[in-house]
């Protein structure tokens, strides 16, 4: 008997043995199948798959790059929303006054947090392509000539890229849902159901390489065609949206269109480039410029934490005009100081490089008010990893709402920089532990301040659209109290008239 028991287990040996190797068969299939790439998925590696499982690009931080995708894309949009003038009554505004009014109250009942909810829908005018994709195309086939320059020796081409915000919020407004990752911003094809309007006409790119007077043609003209929209008559134009974001841009025309949001790089103290009473806080946006290096990441920051042996750097213009006359004073008082590095450039190509470079090799970068009370520099030593040293004591910063400044920048009067001495002493006794601390909170803000395309949650572009739900409630009541006062003068003005036609039949 027990040789007959060592006989079944011999016999079941090879059994069990298969079942094993089965079992490990099935185990590697399983992990093959699980880390294989999804067919669906691409195998371009300039893209990721969005979570609707269609393939989107990476996001595209370079100006030039996004745009020459962008214009690929769109070579066949032709559409545009002019009105016609035989078509335009009076009675147009009161129609598309009557469907807002409609969507408005069915929103109002199905949602508990209308008018403050995300995410706010917008109407995109179709203009005329010599408002929009010509000036593109403009600058795309001319984005190479540096040499054409402004009378202060800055690179236009460079000053179009720093002031683009009008591309990159246009480029993913009208981008296919399936591409878009902004939940707090939706696009609408229908006026009557739209929370504020966006007008895409590139004032910058006109204002720059336009001559005088072919430029000052086209901003009346782009005048004319919005403030021939039913829409804009309807409230005067408080919901609509006008980007202006370099202060000489669109200043021939800016004041008729005073009433609606500019979207602007600061409110100008000085009364230079903005008339009292064209911007203010509780009407306008302000926007940071489009940074002109490359991003440096938390492992940028880390990997060049060794090489910043530079105290405090500046590049850029050393004299200014109005506010930023500070510049001077303060190259007075900083110049030939040990750690300090202070240059002469403008914002091209080799002014580019070299500006990287050495706000890569500092800890703090100085950031003085410029024409206006701000400054591209800032939002370049924020995406490098440089401490912004600020001062500019009118300086409104872009959403102050909902980002802290304090936790990524040094604020320094104006009256104590330019002491002999005293910000230099300043800067040296700031504690490493608190040098530290604000440049891995810089790691973390930059991303508010990169604009790219697909455009990313918590970038500039939702950002913007988060501020705007706070001016929703303003902009309605203004809208509907402009819509009260243009049906009573209509309403006095037609008893006038049969007034007036009554009193003639009767001398008749």
């Amino acid at each position: 008997m027990p040789g007959a028991g060592k006989q079944m287990t011999r016999s079941k040996s090879p059994v069990l043995l298969l079942l094993l190797a089965l079992l490990a068969l099935s185990l590697v299939f399983f992990l093959f199948s699980f880390h294989s790439p999804s067919p669906s998925s691409s195998d371009d590696p300039t893209t990721l798959l969005h979570p609707n499982h269609q393939p989107i690009y990476k996001p595209e931080t370079s100006f030039v790059a996004s745009l020459d995708r962008f214009l690929l894309a769109h070579k066949s949009s032709r559409r545009d929303d002019t009105v016609l003038l035989t078509t335009l009554t009076q009675h147009q505004p009161n129609h598309l006054d009557d469907l807002i009014f409609q969507t408005h109250t069915q929103r109002l009942y199905a949602d508990p947090y209308y008018p403050l909810s995300l995410p706010i829908r917008v109407y995109v005018y179709d203009m005329p392509t010599k408002f929009t994709y010509d000036l593109l195309w403009l600058f795309r086939n001319s984005y190479r000539q540096t040499s054409n320059l402004t009378s202060n020796g800055s690179p236009v081409h460079r000053l179009i890229e720093q002031h683009s915000i009008d591309y990159w919020l246009w480029a993913d407004l009208i981008a296919p849902e399936s591409e878009r990752l902004l939940k707090s911003v939706v696009r609408v094809h229908r006026q009557e159901e739209a929370d504020l309007f966006y007008i895409p006409f590139f004032t910058t790119i006109s204002f720059f390489l336009l001559e005088k007077q072919q430029c000052k043609a086209l901003y009346r003209e782009a005048l004319k065609w919005v403030t021939d929209q039913p829409a804009w008559n309807r409230s005067q134009g408080r919901d609509h949206i006008l980007p202006v974001h370099h202060p000489w841009s669109f200043k021939s025309v800016r004041r008729f269109m005073k009433n609606a949001i500019w979207l602007l790089p600061d409110m100008d103290s000085t009364g230079n480039w903005y008339k009292p009473g064209q911007v203010f806080l509780e009407k306008d946006l302000i926007l940071p410029y489009v940074p002109n290096v490359d991003f440096c990441d938390s492992r940028c920051i880390s990997e060049t934490q060794s090489k910043r042996t530079t105290l405090l750097f500046f590049r850029g213009r050393l004299k200014r005009n109005a506010g930023g006359k500070i510049r001077s004073k303060l190259v007075a008082e900083l110049s030939g100081a040990e750690g300090v590095a202070i240059e002469e450039g403008t914002a091209g190509e080799g002014g580019k490089a070299a500006a990287q470079e050495g706000m890569r090799k500092s800890v703090f970068c100085l950031s003085p008010a410029g024409d206006t009370p701000s400054s591209a520099r800032l939002f370049d030593a924020i995406v490098s990893g440089c401490i912004p040293v600020i001062v500019s004591d009118e300086l409104e910063l872009p959403f102050e709402g909902i980002l802290d400044y304090r936790k990524i920048a040094l604020f320094v009067s104006s009256s104590d920089a330019v002491q002999p001495g005293w910000l230099l002493t300043f800067l040296r006794n700031i504690r490493p532990a608190q040098i530290e601390e604000i440049r891995q909170n810089l790691a973390k803000y930059s991303r508010h301040f990169l604009y790219s395309s697909p455009a990313q949650p918590l970038g500039p572009e939702d950002l913007v659209w988060r501020m705007m739900a706070g001016k929703l409630v303003n902009i309605k009541l203004h809208t509907r109290r402009s819509q009260r006062v243009v049906k009573e003068s209509r309403n006095i003005c037609m008893c006038e008239c049969k007034r007036a036609n009554s009193t003639t039949s009767g001398h008749l």
